[in-house]
């Protein structure tokens, strides 16, 4: 299998992430902060150094304001829901995933006002538009920060200059951009930044979180066990434990950790580097198959490792399942869980085949990839 579907789940994993889960598995897996006994001391050991290396590397202002979630879509939630209430305004992007779109579609049945900050057919959004939309009563700016359909990198940084300056706070979806494009949330004025553990930071499915920034103070979704304060039936209102109720997915946390050593090792720098270029040797090689149109900027430098085309007279999803049955090649078709994004390239109903490189695409992948969509086009 040559796999081109990292912006869903980045496979494969570091091979750190698949024995470390195996030993904690076999060996540690107990309730951290729940007991005193050994295994439960090592599973909460094993979640510090992971909230520790997270802080680490998006640039959190301290450990415990990273919260960890299900994936980015909880920690989507935690936010909007945690800090919108009826009469508020909110500031959104036609560029959103359906993690953003949908709490916020059901936050506007409740009394809550949203504005959709149109894009270009390339997908970019103007921060000048973002701040245009500003009201005394904004709450909350929600955007993402690169395109899962187009790759396009928004301006979260010029709106964020803004917004610091505002009572509204800044919420980023940075699920695509997290491991995979440098994210700094102090030094980039960032107050809530969502995080998917099972892209760019190399971690399991089932991993994820919110990182706060000072201003930041949601409420939680979810109230109960914290292993903290058990003596009272009120929920704790320290963080990280206000936000983290149940049982964590520990194992996870524990693959996610050695996803995100990885990560460091390379540095982002350089992984970005890597995905960049087989990005644009895909892009390179697709502009010379007729029929196909590619869809999104063409400026790789506001790019993350992204390609969405189309190809004449074929249904996105006949061409994937092609390159899946005929090559062994893994795509994604289809409107990738963001209508609103299709309907601003002007992709929809049917939407987009998605080429998106990892860590580990080799050139023999991507020239595999080019030569497999000029043989399904030749035979359109």
């Amino acid at each position: 299998m040559i796999y081109l579907d990292n912006a869903a789940t980045t496979f494969p994993k570091p091979e750190g992430v698949y024995s470390a889960m195996d030993r904690f598995l076999r060996t540690s897996c107990a309730n951290p902060g729940r007991s005193g006994h050994r295994m439960a001391v090592e599973s909460q050991r094993v979640v510090s150094q992971c909230r520790q290396a997270v802080a680490g590397l998006l640039g959190a202002p301290s450990v415990d304001r990273v919260v960890f979630a299900l994936n980015a879509t909880d920690a989507i939630n935690t936010a909007i829901k945690g800090l919108v209430r009826p009469g508020d305004h909110v500031v959104s992007t036609l560029m959103e995933h359906n993690a953003v779109a949908r709490p916020l579609k059901r936050l506007e049945a409740e009394g809550v006002e949203v504005t959709y900050v149109p894009a270009s057919a390339k997908g970019e959004v103007r921060a000048a538009d973002v701040i245009g939309a500003l009201r005394p009563e904004t709450r909350l700016v929600a955007m993402i920060h690169a395109s899962n359909v187009a790759g396009t990198l928004q301006p979260v940084e010029e709106v964020a200059a803004v917004t610091r300056c505002r009572d509204a706070l800044l919420l980023v979806d940075a699920a695509q951009t997290a491991g995979a494009v440098p994210v700094h949330i102090a030094d980039m004025g960032i107050d809530l930044l969502a995080f998917a553990g099972h892209k760019g930071t190399l971690g399991p499915p089932g991993t994820g979180g919110l990182v706060l920034g000072m201003r930041a103070d949601p409420r939680p979704l979810r109230e109960g066990g914290t292993g903290t304060r058990s003596e009272s039936v009120e929920h704790p209102d320290e963080l990280p434990e206000r936000l983290e109720a149940g049982t964590m997915n520990v194992s996870g946390l524990v693959g996610l950790l050695e996803g995100v050593r990885h990560v460091m090792e390379r540095s982002v720098e350089g992984i970005r580097e890597h995905e960049l270029a087989a990005a644009q040797a895909i892009e390179q090689g697709l502009a010379r198959v007729p029929g196909v149109t590619l869809h999104g900027p063409r400026r790789f430098v506001r790019r993350a490792g992204v390609v969405s085309f189309s190809l004449e007279n074929m249904d996105p999803r006949d061409v994937a399942a092609v390159l899946d049955t005929s090559f062994g090649i893994a795509t994604r078709p289809g409107l990738h869980c963001a209508p609103l994004a299709h309907q601003s390239l002007g992709t929809y109903p049917v939407g987009t085949v998605r080429m998106s490189p990892g860590p580990f695409t080799t050139e023999a992948d991507v020239r595999a990839a080019v030569d497999a969509v000029a043989a399904i086009a030749g035979a359109v």
